[in-house]
């Protein structure tokens, strides 16, 4: 596996921290794909705010986008999650919080 960058870590933190945003990628987490027209429907926000989300989850690596025609469908990219979430803990032990 890859060494996981400060600028990664940082790119994904930036993108969790929108609480939206968050929701959104549950909501492709909890799918083998979803199509944005779906992900319209359940959030009720403009196209460009959802697309403006989902270009920052993109950016970050955790989905991966597929233009089908005029539609897109996004799926989630657990590697990414497990390496973002495995430099957590490695993050955590290294500054000994004393999180359990």
């Amino acid at each position: 596996m890859a060494e996981f960058t400060q600028r990664e870590l940082m790119t994904i933190t930036k993108a969790l921290a929108d609480p939206r945003r968050f929701e959104i990628l549950q909501n492709i987490a909890g799918n083998s794909c979803m199509a944005c027209s779906d992900l319209r429907v359940q959030f009720p926000i403009a196209a460009a705010t959802l697309s403006h989300h989902l270009k920052e989850l993109e950016t970050a690596g955790l989905i991966a986008t597929e233009r089908r025609g005029k539609f897109v469908d996004a799926t989630f990219q657990p590697k990414a999650w497990k390496q973002y979430l495995n430099e957590l803990k490695r993050v955590m032990v290294a500054g000994k919080c004393g999180v359990e």
